[in-house]
């Protein structure tokens, strides 16, 4: 027996499948700061597109995001997140909040699930709350962590993250561990690497 479900299933766990393909980004909060570090290999299967992509954006001088998935599902959301945050700072004479930036990607993704941005998104950043970093998946799904990966070499760097990572780092610490994570994840991931 076969259904539409069962279907619309697959594919979604297909997309979901093969964000995780290439590439390693990952997050760290910091006492003054966030840290965010990415690889700049662009792969597609065994062929590698491009060595130099940028996969950290910025999207306000307070906020940046790091990307992994498809690259033009991946630049228009970073497009809709500059603009709605621009407009928010002409509007209200202030910076937008991150948690509010969090859940307004959050509502872009789960708005387009049945045709879904192929994306993973770090988006981070630094406002009077504090850093804040929300790890936001191809359906809309929030999460939070002081550390965070995203990609196939993301396994690897959890590895090196755990084992490093500690409160209170300074950002001069932890972009350091943020270096060795990607590049623990170069080393051993065919997916993931060229340059940090």
């Amino acid at each position: 027996m076969y259904s539409h479900q069962q279907d619309s299933n697959n594919h979604f766990e297909h997309i979901a499948d093969q964000i995780k393909k290439g590439t390693t980004t990952c997050a760290l909060t910091c006492n003054d700061g966030i840290v965010l570090a990415a690889d700049t290999r662009a792969s597609a299967g065994f062929f590698i597109a491009d060595r130099h992509v940028m996969k950290i954006q910025k999207v306000d001088r307070h906020m940046g995001m790091t990307i992994a998935g498809g690259v033009a599902d991946a630049q228009n959301l970073v497009d809709i997140m500059r603009y709605n945050a621009n407009i928010y700072r002409l509007t209200n004479r202030e910076l937008m909040p991150i948690k509010s930036a969090a859940r307004l990607c959050s509502n872009v993704l789960f708005n387009q699930r049945y045709y879904p941005y192929y994306v993973q998104i770090i988006l981070a950043g630094f406002d009077n709350v504090g850093g804040q970093m929300y790890n936001i998946d191809l359906f809309g799904s929030i999460t939070t962590e002081k550390f965070i990966s995203t990609g196939s070499g993301s396994p690897v760097a959890y590895g090196y993250l755990e084992s490093e990572f500690k409160e209170d780092l300074s950002v001069n610490e932890g972009y350091k561990i943020a270096i060795q994570a990607i590049a623990a994840a170069i080393r051993r991931n065919a997916g993931t690497g060229d340059n940090i």
